[in-house]
């Protein structure tokens, strides 16, 4: 079911207690993040400041109220992966199959493009077999946007008293060409929510 009302912005730092009580969920209740003690709201929000200047960092509102988001951080530090960055993405429980998933990570992709990113990664956990903690949902949901399965790091994270495998998913947004030009901070970008 698609709802219309959703709504994006950009997060700010004053955000984070919403957002890490969104995030709580998959720490305390899910194998979908490997974190096993979820954050602060100070430490949330530290996160956030260091990414909100180079990438974009999405919330989708619906009736006001926050209901998910979605970020890019860098992939690694060195320079040569100056185009490629890493994505993520969290939606209440309650309001998942809505598209609010869906809206968040294309109007991120959008973003990216416009900054010169042209590799995304998307690491994905996955259970071993049938799994109170963990479905299928989120690699299924990175297939359906276009997102390629290129990794697997068998039983890399044990949460629950259970191994949980990641998934590395890609997907390229912008040509790959010489003379690559620099990536432009999120901060300096024109763009339209």
């Amino acid at each position: 079911m698609e709802s219309n009302n959703v709504l994006l912005r950009i997060a700010t730092v004053e955000d984070a207690a919403r957002l890490v009580e969104i995030y709580d969920g998959y720490v305390l209740n899910t194998g979908a993040t490997f974190e096993t003690k979820a954050p602060t709201k100070e430490e949330f929000a530290k996160r956030m400041e260091e990414v909100l200047p180079m990438y974009p960092y999405l919330v989708a509102e619906m009736d006001g109220e926050i209901v998910g988001y979605a970020y890019a951080h860098r992939y690694r530090e060195r320079a040569a992966f100056d185009w490629t960055v890493e994505v993520s993405i969290y939606v209440e429980e309650s309001h998942k199959k809505h598209g609010v998933g869906r809206k968040l990570y294309t109007k991120l992709e959008e973003l990216l493009k416009l900054q010169g990113i042209t590799n995304l990664y998307a690491c994905v956990a996955e259970p071993n077999g049938v799994d109170p903690h963990l479905t299928m949902a989120s690699p299924i949901f990175h297939k359906k946007m276009g997102y390629d399965l290129v990794g697997r790091h068998n039983e890399a994270g044990y949460k629950f008293g259970r191994w949980y495998n990641s998934l590395v998913f890609e997907k390229f947004i912008n040509d790959h060409t010489e003379n690559m030009k620099p990536v432009i901070p999120f901060s300096e970008i024109k763009y339209d929510l």
